[in-house]
């Protein structure tokens, strides 16, 4: 089974936009600000946009399951204050669990939380206890950065996400450390902010000791990790100055990576630096980089295609990839999966 699992709702209908720019010219002129019961998506209108698009392509290149949350760069956890964060997170949310329940064979829902500059992460529990219990989310997306490319909140290791962790750590659950939309003009959103938050994210673990607490906790750290395997030997020597333990032992047994990395010598990087348990399938499409390579004629963002002409994967190797890895590091997926005979 290929398994990917990291994969957002770009597609959605014009719908959502329109009433998502309602809400932000809202801010200004309160008159303005729509109300829930005002966005109408039919069922149709989200078959098309899925089957017509991801669903589509799924097919195409032999993928069979994609987890799915909202559009990433959507969240735009900076705009507004927590009751517009909420609100839409609801909206988003839901979307992508209505997509799960006419698609059940093929999509699985992972939550975005409604996060808001300098507020309490408390505050997003009830959204994630209803994502878990009610649309049967396997996983949350967590913005270590909802002021949109200024990082005026703590470090993922700082007491003040525990919150979060606690109820991640009770249900089970991953967390993809994954950015919005940069508000930044210094960061391009998709080619510097979201690779400098991977990045980030991972020193800021190797910096602190947060896996002592939660031993269980689990990180998915999305775009292949950013700088991180490339530079895997400064990680290394920073850990040591530090007086860290060594990385295997610090933080691999609760971060892992995705393959959302553009070309082969990219992959074969990944795959030679990080252990193969830590690495799963993922392509992000239709997201990012969503034109075709020159030199290929493929998709970039076919990342398959990557691990299947890879010369230093085994067989089993590949399998661990595309769905031994997954299911591991989501355990509520594992158990749903097999509830089907999986």
């Amino acid at each position: 089974m290929i398994i990917d699992c990291h994969g957002h709702y770009t597609t959605a209908p014009k719908a959502l936009e329109t009433w998502r720019n309602r809400q932000i010219a809202g801010l200004q002129d309160p008159a303005q600000r729509p109300k829930v019961s005002e966005l109408t998506i039919s069922d149709d209108e989200i078959r098309e946009s899925i089957e017509q698009n991801q669903l589509r392509l799924m097919k195409e290149r032999g993928n069979d399951l994609t987890l799915f949350s909202p559009r990433a760069s959507f969240m735009a956890h900076h705009i507004g204050d927590f009751e517009v964060s909420s609100t839409w997170a609801a909206i988003c949310n839901e979307l992508c669990f209505r997509v799960s329940q006419l698609f059940p064979e093929h999509f699985v829902p992972v939550a975005m939380l409604p996060q808001s500059p300098g507020v309490d992460p408390k505050t997003c529990i009830p959204e994630l206890v209803k994502c878990v219990e009610q649309y049967g989310c396997v996983g949350i997306n967590l913005n270590p950065d909802p002021s949109g490319g200024h990082w005026k909140e703590p470090p993922l290791t700082d007491r003040w996400w525990y919150p979060i962790y606690e109820k991640m750590v009770e249900y089970d659950i991953p967390a993809m450390i994954h950015v919005s939309t940069s508000c930044n003009a210094c960061f391009h959103t998709t080619g510097a902010h979201y690779l400098n938050a991977d990045t980030t994210a991972f020193m800021q673990c190797v910096q602190g000791d947060l896996f002592k607490d939660f031993p269980t906790l689990r990180f998915l750290i999305p775009h292949g990790g950013g700088a991180v395997p490339y530079h895997w030997g400064r990680f290394r020597g920073l850990a040591q100055e530090m007086k860290k333990p060594l990385l295997d032992e610090h933080v691999l047994n609760n971060i892992f990576f995705d393959t959302c990395v553009y070309h082969q010598p990219g992959i074969d990087l990944l795959n030679t630096v990080i252990p193969v348990k830590n690495v799963l399938f993922a392509s992000e499409m239709i997201g990012a980089v969503r034109g075709i390579d020159p030199t290929t004629g493929h998709y970039y963002d076919d990342t398959k295609r990557y691990i299947d002409a890879s010369r230093i994967l085994s067989p089993q190797d590949k399998q661990a990839i595309f769905e031994g890895n997954t299911r591991r590091v989501f355990p509520r997926l594992d158990k749903l999966l097999k509830g089907r005979g999986i």
